[in-house]
């Protein structure tokens, strides 16, 4: 488990040490979870910070009417709970569930607060709540920016981006992407409509070509 570890980026510079004996006092444990299994209910305490070692978790909201909102995703090498851990109000302000199956690291806050001690651990833990802090930025971007089509826009030109063309292929269902902006999927199917009707989009199941 320790080879494992240290080839993961959060625990790279970790002393072996230092992880055995944690392992060894059960202060670290390893938790697979299958997918659409809930991980952390939402007002539950936290008492572990959790590390990602593969899949993907999401936190989401659920709204009065019963949508999901997504307001953000751990992948792999992820940290979860981190922020919590140490605060004074350190319940979970939403459910956290595992999209696809999962391997995770549940830390002690006592075996954070041994790990904290070693600054190869620092840096790094540093680093990964940064990533939380920017991710969480630009999801509360989509939110207060503009309207559904101006956050489809901007969201379909970054996946161009990344994939390098203008032919783009979603990387989630349309539901997902309705509970991704926080809306009902009427109102996605919609405006992607309407944008198709305009030209702006050509539409082929998960497939999309930019035409703006």
């Amino acid at each position: 488990m320790i080879d494992q570890l240290k080839r993961m980026p959060l625990f790279c510079g970790t002393s072996p040490d230092v992880l055995e004996q944690l392992i060894h006092e059960k202060q670290i444990v390893k938790r697979f979870c299958h997918k659409g299994t809930t991980v952390h209910e939402q007002g539950s305490e936290c008492g572990t910070m959790d590390v990602v070692c593969s899949g993907k978790l999401t936190a989401y909201a659920l709204s009065p009417n019963g949508s999901e909102t997504v307001v953000f995703e751990f992948e792999t090498g992820s940290i979860v709970g981190a922020n919590l851990l140490f605060g004074t109000r350190n319940r979970y302000p939403m459910n956290i569930y595992s999209v696809t199956d999962s391997a995770l690291l549940h830390i002690t806050k006592s075996g954070v607060e041994k790990l904290l001690e070693d600054y190869g651990f620092v840096m790094p833990f540093v680093r990964s709540l940064s990533a939380n802090s920017q991710g969480m930025n630009q999801k509360i971007a989509i939110y207060t920016r503009g309207s559904l089509r101006e956050n489809l826009l901007d969201y379909f030109l970054a996946l161009s981006a990344q994939q390098k063309s203008s032919h783009i292929v979603l990387p989630m269902t349309k539901k997902q992407l309705a509970d991704y902006f926080g809306v009902q999927r009427p109102s996605l199917f919609r405006e992607l409509k309407r944008m198709k009707d305009e030209g702006l989009l050509e539409i082929n199941g998960q497939e999309l070509t930019i035409r703006y």
